[in-house]
């Protein structure tokens, strides 16, 4: 009885040699099919019929491989793949030790997800497909651990990492993984980041924008996102009618989308130290109670149980605030769209502080002043005429005469710095830091981050001691309220 028990025993790895190496198969067919749809939108029958077999096989829906079922469809019909699909290309702790079976299930789905968002072919694109691509894209953001919007600058992606809400409100404080871990995805973001803002800009391009928005139906299915509004702002001129005003509709929602995400970062602290020389207001909501009931603590009485008040305090509220000038130059050439919109809507929060002189400059090879329209970023945005050239000399003669008392102006300068005149323009800089003006120059504040930086300028501003800011647009609203404070 004892040889067939060893037997037995001794088949046990063959059998489980023979499972792994059947799941290892498997998860090689699915990423074969995605790398030959991938390079050629024809099908190939051997990869499709054995990647069929494999997802009948572990219990997933056939439609996970129809390139035409958005993500969105596959999760109304299965809900339970929504938890699937969140986080579903994060590492986890122990990924070597991951069971076969596990792997061969997330390769079909990782397949799908990176398809829907990858392979789009050519030709001309409609409305409905831009919107099922931006779903699609939103869904790959959320396998990345990311928020929807964050990786392709939308307006998810203003609120930053660790921002509640939405559906990424899972997302770790580092803006990646989620709250069960937090890997570094730091070398994979930026790469994917600008691929997917490339991809979105080209069916952008591609699609009649003037035909569909000449029809308030397919208009009405269009999602605003940056590539779409740089496209309205380069062709607002050449519309009217009907298509203008779904053009001026979708432009407007996506400004106030963004600033309603903006404006939450820039009030979170309140501008301007307290002024202890104004006495605190006598109201019940300026009370400092716990300050009341510590100071009169001498007039408790343990037989009646009962403090006694004779003196209330009252928090101080008022702020010392001295007039500040702001002071924003605005490259609008085509390179800069991402930053141009960002800091228009930002000057006009800006605007609407008290005690703050904001006025706004926007320029390519000329320079146009829109100071008068700075507390509405949509009117402004309408009077912008993205260029190509950059002539930053012309900027600064219309600054410069701006500039009251140095101590109290700050000059936000954003652009590439790719300049015509550079040595020029960067002298007048110089002189402006000199006089005791807080400069900022800012390569990018793009919602995403991205932004190349003229390496010329870049060097002379950190030896000025002004680096240039590059990265999320929180890094000037926090260089900005610092300074205002």
């Amino acid at each position: 009885m004892t040889e067939p028990t060893r037997e037995a025993t001794a088949s046990e790895p063959t059998r489980e040699a023979t499972a792994s190496d059947s799941d290892v198969n498997r998860r090689q067919a699915l990423y074969w099919r995605l790398l030959a749809r991938l390079f050629d939108q024809e099908e190939q029958p051997a990869l499709e019929s054995a990647s069929l077999a494999v997802v009948e096989d572990i219990g997933l829906p056939a439609a996970l491989l129809d390139p035409q079922t958005s993500v969105d469809s596959l999760v109304q019909r299965h809900p339970e793949l929504a938890a699937e699909f969140d986080g579903l290309m994060v590492p986890e702790d122990g990924d070597e030790d991951r069971d076969r079976a596990a792997e061969v299930r997330r390769a079909a789905l990782v397949s799908k997800v990176l398809l829907n968002v990858f392979a789009q072919g050519s030709g001309t694109v409609t409305a409905g497909q831009l919107s099922r691509w931006q779903s699609d894209a939103a869904w790959l953001e959320r396998a990345l651990g990311c928020k929807p919007g964050e990786l392709r600058g939308g307006r998810a992606a203003a609120q930053g990492p660790g921002v509640s809400g939405g559906a990424g409100a899972g997302v770790s404080p580092t803006g990646t993984g989620d709250n069960r871990h937090t890997p570094d995805l730091s070398r994979l973001i930026p790469e994917t980041g600008p691929e997917l803002g490339a991809i979105e800009a080209d069916l952008v391009k591609r699609m009649h924008l003037r035909e569909v928005l000449a029809d308030p139906q397919l208009a009405a299915k269009l999602t605003p996102s940056m590539s779409l509004i740089e496209q309205l702002l380069r062709d607002k001129n050449n519309l009217s009618g009907v298509a203008l005003a779904n053009a001026k509709a979708l432009i407007r929602r996506f400004v106030d989308e963004v600033a309603q995400v903006l404006r939450t970062q820039v009030e979170k602290s309140t501008v301007g130290a307290l002024d202890r020389s104004v006495p605190p207001k006598r109201v019940f909501r300026n009370l400092d109670l716990d300050r009341t009931i510590w100071k009169n603590l001498t007039n408790w009485s343990p037989e009646e149980e009962r403090l006694y008040v004779d003196r209330l305090y009252y928090r101080h509220t008022a702020r010392r605030t001295t007039p500040q000038r702001l002071i924003v130059v605005v490259d609008q050439s085509g390179s800069m769209v991402d930053s141009m919109v960002n800091c228009t809507i930002l000057a006009s929060i800006f605007a609407g502080l008290p005690k703050v002189d904001v006025h706004l400059i926007a320029y390519d090879t000329q320079a146009l002043d829109l100071t008068p329209w700075v507390h509405d970023p949509f009117e402004t945005l309408l009077r912008t005429q993205l260029g190509g050239g950059t002539d930053g000399t012309v900027a600064m003669a219309l600054a410069q005469p701006k500039v009251a008392e140095s101590r109290n102006t700050v000059v936000v300068w954003i652009s590439d710095f790719y300049e015509w005149r550079g040595e020029q323009l960067f002298a007048s800089m110089s002189a402006l830091h000199r006089s005791g003006v807080k400069f900022i120059p800012v390569g990018s504040v793009t919602s995403s981050g991205r932004g190349s930086v003229n390496p010329w300028f870049r060097e002379r501003f950190k030896d000025q001691g002004t680096p240039v800011i590059s990265g999320h647009i929180r890094k000037l609203v926090h260089e900005l309220k610092t300074f205002l404070a």
